[in-house]
């Protein structure tokens, strides 16, 4: 059998490319390698998309997850290993099969590279956040921290200084690696504690993140009060098994502009694992339907070839 899509990864880019191509009434398959929903079941209130006021993430994905596979998407947990351009079909194998399509869409998003402490993982959601524009509202009028020193971090924390009354930015090294003009909009806040040269070397916690340990470079050892701490120390695109086959930045991104056509022809990115300014939720959904509408595209343009 060949497909005339197959999607790696089962979040909301990859659902959505799904749902646009089974409403064109492709044969479409979706391979995942863990459980369906990325990253976003880990969030609890999604406050920011558009006609969902409040809904957990995890709701969010369900429903994403039933609409494709009501529409008629096979959704598979296996996990992709390699992608092989076949010319006019792709093959593509898993830990557990083989399969051809006629086009692939990559949709493997990123994960937050995280600070390696002990029960950091059991206090996403509980204190801990990637993600400042999703989960700043919850900490009005409270105290947080960021660690990170680049654009992001430092971004942030800008964000957070109009909704927390207190923020500490955390660095490792004696000066930021942002713009200039953002390190200048971080010095004017009065409500921004600049610690440098400085690591969370502990989080302390009792059901949910109460207290940080900062360790200084010069051994010197420090405990605050926090209600959140937002990580900022970069992101890790799941690319790694198509390194070989498509254009990656410097970053290990996969390069694709706005309609997320690769450099080889039949193969499209959807998501956070694509080069892009913005990574949220709207544009990962977005991605998917512009991805899977420029392989119906290229499957229907193809028919006759």
């Amino acid at each position: 059998m060949v497909y005339d899509i197959i999607v790696i990864g089962a979040g909301p880019a990859g659902l959505t490319s799904a749902i646009y191509g089974r409403r064109a009434n492709k044969k479409v398959l979706v391979l995942e390698a863990k459980s369906y929903g990325g990253q976003i079941i880990n969030t609890l209130d999604i406050e920011n998309y558009p006609a969902e006021e409040h809904i957990s993430g995890f709701d969010f994905a369900t429903k994403l997850y039933n609409q494709a596979k009501n529409l008629g998407a096979e959704i598979v947990f296996e996990k992709a290993v390699e992608v092989n351009d076949l010319g006019k079909e792709k093959e593509i194998k898993t830990t557990k099969n083989n399969y051809k399509t006629k086009t692939v869409i990559i949709a493997t998003g990123s994960e937050n590279r995280k600070l390696g402490l002990p029960n950091e993982n059991e206090l996403i959601g509980k204190g801990i956040s990637y993600c400042a524009t999703c989960d700043g509202a919850f900490y009005k009028k409270k105290i947080v921290a960021v660690v990170g020193g680049g654009n992001t971090a430092l971004e942030d924390a800008l964000y957070l200084s109009n909704i927390a009354n207190k923020v500490y930015l955390i660095h490792r090294r004696d000066k930021f690696r942002a713009e200039e003009k953002v390190v200048e909009l971080i010095k004017e806040k009065d409500n921004i504690e600049l610690l440098y040269n400085s690591n969370i070397t502990k989080l302390i916690s009792n059901e949910k993140l109460e207290k940080i340990e900062i360790t200084s470079n010069d051994g010197n050892i420090k405990t605050i009060n926090i209600d959140g701490l937002f990580v900022a120390v970069g992101r890790i695109p799941e690319n790694q098994n198509f390194a070989k086959l498509v254009e990656l930045d410097e970053n290990g991104y996969i390069v694709a502009n706005e309609n997320c056509h690769t450099n080889i022809e039949g193969i499209f990115v959807a998501g956070d694992n694509r080069t892009k300014t913005v990574r949220q939720l709207v544009t990962a959904t977005s991605d998917g339907a512009n991805a899977a509408t420029s392989a119906i595209k290229y499957i229907n343009d193809n028919k006759n070839n």
